[in-house]
């Protein structure tokens, strides 16, 4: 089945695909990624759909757009990922993705399964952002253990919209190991790995629609905030990244992604001494301008801001 082109439209400071979309801020070196859910419940016969079935068409938006900052975008250090739409219908392709096992709904899984995995070994810093309107749930919740940190609202804006939803998160069985990372577990696993008591707590929970409080208290989220502190602490940790040594930052997120059992790809792609080495003989830090010439001085290092 021949795929059709891409819908990208690039206007400089804003990339829009069908569900995906992200706007660019160069000077805060920070790309603002936002995932949208489907519009309808999934169709009886994926394969009609063809290149329009929503897990598909999501997942090559995402993938396209990944490579495309990647490659095209290595200043922007800070990539912020968002989802938004209706989480219940996420959750029934999620279903449909995770209990279907035809030929072309296993090709999309393993799509986005690569595609993560893509995401994974990203030299970015990655924080998702749990607020009212978001659909982390299911296979978008993905989205949101692949971050570095994760910053979720307690309750609503109440200055903006104190009639909306409060967020949620909702994990499924998808979630425990559809999608594997390069170590071979799930983010799941990776982000319990040695907490055998706090993963299990988690899996008694799956399907349930988990508020600020629960899950914060489960460990899902690296922090939950009412409306007064929440973004003020978005701008903290923003700034702080990108005041950071894009160097050390990437050697820091290589390693705290990839838990447990060493594999091929976590050779390539998190090991500590290979990213040590890497780091210190970088000029950020071994240069003229760089962090450990100026240890001392008072003197904050000039940094080659580009991510690699």
């Amino acid at each position: 089945m021949a795929l059709t082109p891409l819908d990208r439209k690039d206007e400089g400071d804003s990339i829009t695909y069908p569900y995906v979309s992200a706007l660019l801020d160069r000077a805060k070196r920070r790309a603002e990624i936002t995932v949208s859910g489907p519009h309808d419940a999934p169709p009886g016969d994926p394969v009609a759909q063809g290149a329009s079935y929503w897990p598909l068409a999501m997942t090559r938006a995402l993938d396209d757009l990944v490579l495309h900052l990647r490659t095209n975008e290595p200043d922007l250090g800070i990539w912020v990922l968002r989802t938004a739409g209706d989480p219940g219908r996420v959750l029934a392709y999620d279903a449909q993705l995770h209990t279907t096992h035809d030929w072309f709904v296993n090709e999309v899984r393993h799509y986005y399964k690569r595609t993560l995995k893509r995401l994974d070994v990203t030299s970015r810093s990655l924080i998702a952002v749990i607020e009212p309107g978001t659909a982390f749930a299911g296979l978008l919740a993905e989205l949101a253990l692949a971050a570095d940190r994760q910053y979720m609202l307690e309750g609503v804006y109440e200055d903006r919209d104190d009639d909306a939803t409060p967020a949620v998160l909702v994990l499924t069985a998808a979630n425990d190991g559809d999608h594997p990372m390069g170590n071979g577990l799930s983010r799941l696993r990776s982000r319990f790995w040695g907490d055998d008591a706090g993963l299990a707590a988690v899996r008694g929970r799956l399907g349930e629609p988990l508020d600020a409080a629960a899950a914060q208290e489960l460990g899902l989220v690296t922090v939950a905030l009412d409306d007064l502190d929440f973004e003020e602490e978005l701008r903290i940790a923003f700034e702080e990244r990108a005041s950071l040594s894009p160097d050390a930052l990437t050697g820091m997120e290589a390693n705290h992604r990839f838990a447990g059992p060493e594999t091929l790809e976590t050779k390539i792609f998190g090991r500590l001494t290979a990213w040590q080495n890497w780091i210190f003989v970088r000029p950020n830090a071994s240069g003229p301008d760089g962090a450990l010439r100026r240890y001392g001085t008072g003197r904050k290092g000039d940094f080659d801001l580009g991510r690699v």
